[in-house]
Formats: structure tokens, C-alpha cells, sequence
């Protein structure tokens, strides 16, 4: 697969007219605000810390190598089975409105990917790697070029059902993009196999339909793709080695997390169902809520729960009277990494292509160290950074 090296950066273009393809009728949106986006500092509720380096008893994890048929994951870092970690995974476009909830399946997946759409609403983009177990993933909605986008960095097969036909038309039917696609229009290779409705009564239509892995297994054979990782394939991350925590003890604190804020609407696409994560330090991880209520997964009816959490901050831009959004999601920009309830600040660069996922380093330049486990990465569009706060619980905020 050859690389090209591609800067993403969005054009405000206007599109009357051109409907989104989807999956039945489009779900009713919140109305978008007028608003005047410009340029401004990204900021948080926080002092900035003293640079430091990471811990010392800190160690990244080398090589991987194979024992007893399990290998490392390059999304979590967690020993799983070799034949599982050393194939693409598929990326699965999700909705993460109320009207949508619960999701199933979502609880498997190593890395979440969260970024606003039309509407000043967020969407996910499950990142799988650990399917085999299931029967099925979703509900599942339509593309946005900056999910496609990242989805190619880690070299997954993208499932979607539906499309923003004016900014991901062209993109999602290049050759080089391996794509698992409801028939909708705009779609040249469809795999309606790997598809299905499931009963959902009192649920719109569009949010009834699911991918099946079962028919992700059949479409990608019948479509020649080939599951093996590119040869250049870079990992996402750097994880701590086996036995041992990046606690960062010199950061500040990071128990409570809002991406849009703790209260109050705001146009950030976080701030209509105020998700947040709380850190919990009896296990290390940080637990999903959103719309006052905690993230629970419906196939296991367990709440969210992640190692890491990610605030990317990206420039964005509204493309039209639509209020499809674009966002940078090449190039550099502001970071933030939360883990063992600590909050490193950096940055992300992505430079080398398409085919190449983001890196997060600190204030010294040097790549973070995560810990091993499920991430989870907002996109903060950077215009609203102003709203992400953060602190030691919420009377600190």
C-alpha cells in the first residue's frame, strides 16, 4: 500500500441541495447554533504544570514477541491471541445520541474514537479488534471523512451504513480505502452482507441497523481484502511494559473529565449530552457517563470503562448551511493524555500520510507512555477548548 503524505485541512464549502445517504430516515438533530467560529487559545481550568519527564519506574514495552500463541495488541497492549492482534481491525461508525442508546457490542472495542457531527452532537468510531465473540456491533450510522480519515492511520476495515455524499464520496471509494458499505448511494462496492435490521420496538429506523460480524467475514473475502497489516504499519501508541503503571505523580490531577464541560449547552458538540469520565483509583480506570446517567454497553450490560483517556484538539470548521463539520486531523495540534488520574499535556502529530495514526508526546517531545488497556479519544474541536475542564472532583473545577 504506498503512502502519500496528505495535510487535511478543511475548505468551508456550501453543498444546498445535497442529502446525506443513510440508513432509512435521518434522525432528527438538534438544531445547530449560529455561531461565529474564531480562532482562540486553547485553554483548560488548570494551572499549567511544571515540565517534567515520566516516571522513572516507567518502561515501555519492547518487541513484541509470541508466547503460548498470545502476542501484544498495538491497541491496548494487552496479551491476546496472536491471530487476533496481528490482523487489521474493523472500524465501526456508531451513533451517541439519546434517541440511539443503549449501543451493543461497544464494550469490545480497544479504542473509541468520539468527534462532533451536524447537530453539535458527537458520533463514535469503534476501533475492534477483539470481534470473534460477537454476533453483532451498533447500532450503526453513516460516514464523515475525518472518521474515514482516522480510521485509515490504523489500517482498519471501515463498516459504515450511510454517507455525507459531498465530503466522503470520493474518498470512501479509492481503491486503497478498504470499506465494508451498506448499499446506499454514493457506495460503488456495497456488502449488504454484512448488514442486517434487529428488532428495536420504539426505535426509529435508522437506529436498527447493525453490522454482523459473520457478514464482515464473508463481505471482506468476497471484496479481496486483505486482513494482514501493512508492512510500514506504525502502532497508535507506547505502552508501559508488563507489571508495571505510568502514575506520573508530578501531573495534576485528573479524577473528573468533561470534554465539554461540566454544565450548561454549548456548541463544542459535547455540550448537548455532557459526557464525562471519573477516575476510579481502585481499578485505574475512568468510567463513561453521559446524559446524567452512566455509558452502559448492551451486550453486557457493564458500564464503559477505559485506561486512557485522549483530548485531541483539532481546528474545525462548519462546511455549509448543513453544518457538516471538518476537522484537521493531519498536521499537529494541542494534547492532552489522562491516565492513573493524572493529566500529561502535549501534543499529537501525524505528518507521514494517511496511513498513519496520530502520536501523542508530552511538553519534552517525548512519545507518552500509556498505560496498557482500552483508550478513548475525543476530538475537541479547538475553536471550543475553552469549555474542557478537568481537576480532582468537581468542587475543584
Amino acid at each position: 500500500m504506498t503512502k502519500k503524505r496528505k495535510i487535511f485541512m478543511a475548505a468551508i464549502m456550501t453543498a444546498a441541495g445535497m442529502a446525506l445517504a443513510g440508513c432509512g430516515k435521518e434522525e432528527p438533530e438538534p438544531k445547530a447554533p449560529e455561531v461565529t467560529v474564531e480562532k482562540i487559545p486553547v485553554e483548560t481550568t488548570q494551572p499549567e504544570p511544571e515540565e517534567s519527564e515520566a516516571p522513572e519506574d516507567t518502561s515501555a514495552s519492547g518487541e513484541r514477541e509470541s508466547v503460548d500463541g498470545k502476542m501484544q495488541s498495538y491497541l491496548s497492549g494487552e496479551w491476546k491471541d496472536e491471530a487476533v492482534v496481528n490482523r487489521r481491525p474493523i472500524a465501526v461508525m456508531i451513533p451517541n445520541n439519546t434517541p440511539a442508546m443503549p449501543q451493543y457490542g461497544i464494550s469490545k472495542a480497544s479504542i473509541i474514537y468520539e468527534a462532533p457531527v451536524e447537530g453539535r452532537i458527537t458520533r463514535l468510531m469503534g476501533v475492534f479488534e477483539d470481534f470473534d465473540d460477537l454476533e453483532r456491533i451498533g447500532p450503526v450510522r453513516s460516514s464523515r471523512d475525518y472518521f474515514l480519515y482516522v480510521a485509515m492511520g490504523y489500517e482498519a476495515i471501515y463498516c459504515n451504513w450511510g454517507l455525507a455524499r459531498p465530503y466522503v464520496e470520493e474518498l470512501i471509494n479509492r481503491p486503497e480505502v478498504l470499506n465494508v458499505s451498506a448499499a446506499v448511494e454514493g457506495i460503488y462496492k456495497p456488502a449488504d452482507e454484512a448488514f442486517a435490521r434487529v428488532s428495536r420496538p420504539g426505535y426509529a429506523l435508522e437506529f436498527t441497523g447493525y453490522v454482523m460480524i459473520e457478514g464482515v467475514f464473508k463481505a471482506v473475502e468476497r471484496l479481496g481484502y486483505d486482513w494482514n497489516y501493512d508492512d510500514k504499519y506504525v502502532p497508535p501508541f507506547l505502552f508501559v511494559a508488563d507489571d508495571v503503571r505510568a502514575d506520573y505523580t508530578d501531573k495534576e490531577d485528573a479524577y473528573m473529565v468533561y470534554p465539554g464541560g461540566k454544565s450548561g449547552s454549548n456548541a463544542s458538540g459535547y455540550g448537548t449530552y455532557h459526557p464525562y469520565f471519573e477516575y476510579h483509583e481502585d481499578d485505574h480506570l475512568y468510567y463513561r457517563y453521559q446524559d446524567g446517567k452512566k455509558q452502559i454497553d448492551e451486550y453486557n450490560n457493564e458500564q464503559l470503562t477505559y485506561s486512557n483517556v485522549v483530548f485531541q484538539y483539532c481546528h474545525g470548521e462548519v462546511r455549509d448551511a448543513h453544518d457538516y463539520l471538518a476537522f484537521a486531523v493531519h498536521g499537529e495540534g494541542d494534547a492532552i493524555v489522562f491516565t492513573n488520574g493524572k493529566a500529561i499535556k502535549g501534543k499529537w502529530k501525524r505528518f507521514d500520510g494517511d496511513f498513519t495514526p496520530p502520536k501523542f508526546y508530552d511538553e519534552n517531545d517525548e512519545e507518552i507512555i500509556f498505560n496498557q488497556g482500552k483508550t478513548w479519544i475525543c476530538n475537541i474541536w479547538q475553536e471550543y477548548g475553552e469549555y474542557v475542564q478537568y481537576g480532582r472532583d468537581d468542587e475543584s473545577l
